[in-house]
């Protein structure tokens, strides 16, 4: 029976020891009743490379690479390999951003979310959040979106300070600034006179979706509902997206009051785009880009 572990990581329940290399068992050090010394267990004269009977067995440091090389010598066990536990302080600011990164994501993330929000009112759809708020009264009322949009956040700014801390709040200001602006300046470069609507509400969520994804890898995000999400995924280890799919399913019901319940269907359809795309690649733990 060989001393090779399984693939699932178990073990022959009797101790075999290892050589430390193939060469470490000699032709001439076998006796002729011996069992071969490599991947074997002793059960006659003590060969090199094998272990004395009633003696505790010493496994070989496996090398640096080959089948065993993430293999713990005594378990057969394999070692954890997740740069979230293993991040030490010299990894660490090795993947702190640095400020031209961070500026050039919130840049971008910005961009990219302001212009998905600029398809969603382009096809008259809705989305969840406080956006999603925003555009539900600038459907409703006389005010543009770009102002809803900053009046609706004030609010969740308070919570940022309390839970987030000053510069993430900070920052987050400055990004619902932006798409508060790009508001104004998406219509006025780029017109469009007609859109389906199912091609404007997906892919606008898919889009908004991308840009929070950046925004949230660059300490920053849209405020609102996105705040408290990244709060619960910190303190209790719910999933930022799936939260915000919850909140968002009831602010879409309330679009009912002003639009289509096909329209609402879309807009329900294009919230599970959205959020799927932060539930399933926004999790704890998995990036370590710091700000």
């Amino acid at each position: 029976m060989t001393d090779t572990p399984a693939n699932d990581g178990t073990r022959d329940a009797t101790p075999v020891a290892r050589p430390s290399s193939p060469t470490s068992a000699s032709p001439a050090s076998t006796s002729p009743g011996a069992a071969p010394t490599v991947g074997s267990r002793s059960t006659g004269s003590t060969p090199t490379g094998s272990t004395p009977t009633g003696s505790t067995p010493v496994y070989s440091t496996p090398e640096a690479t080959g089948p065993d090389a993430a293999l713990s010598p005594d378990t057969a066990t394999p070692l954890v390999d997740d740069p979230a536990l293993t991040e030490t302080a010299a990894t660490a600011d090795a993947n702190r951003h640095t400020l031209v990164e961070n500026v050039m994501g919130v840049v971008t993330g910005v961009f990219i979310a302001s212009f998905g929000l600029f398809l969603l009112k382009a096809s008259g759809a809705v989305s969840g959040g406080t956006a999603g708020i925003a555009l539900l009264l600038d459907y409703a009322g006389p005010l543009s979106f770009g102002a809803l949009f900053m009046l609706v956040n004030v609010p969740f700014f308070a919570l940022a300070i309390w839970k987030k801390g000053l510069a993430f709040t900070l920052r987050t200001v400055l990004t619902v600034g932006m798409v508060s602006a790009m508001s104004y300046l998406h219509p006025a470069v780029f017109h469009i006179d007609d859109i389906d609507p199912v091609y404007g509400t997906l892919g606008g969520n898919l889009l908004v979706g991308v840009g929070l994804l950046i925004l949230f890898r660059h300490g920053a995000s849209l405020g609102g509902i996105n705040i408290l999400a990244l709060v619960l995924q910190e303190k209790l280890g719910w999933r930022a997206g799936y939260v915000q799919m919850a909140v968002d399913v009831v602010i879409i019901l309330f679009s009912l009051t002003v639009v289509s319940p096909w329209i609402v269907l879309l807009s329900a359809a294009g919230a599970v785009v959205l959020n799927l795309v932060l539930a399933l690649n926004h999790k704890q733990g998995r990036y370590l880009g710091r700000t």
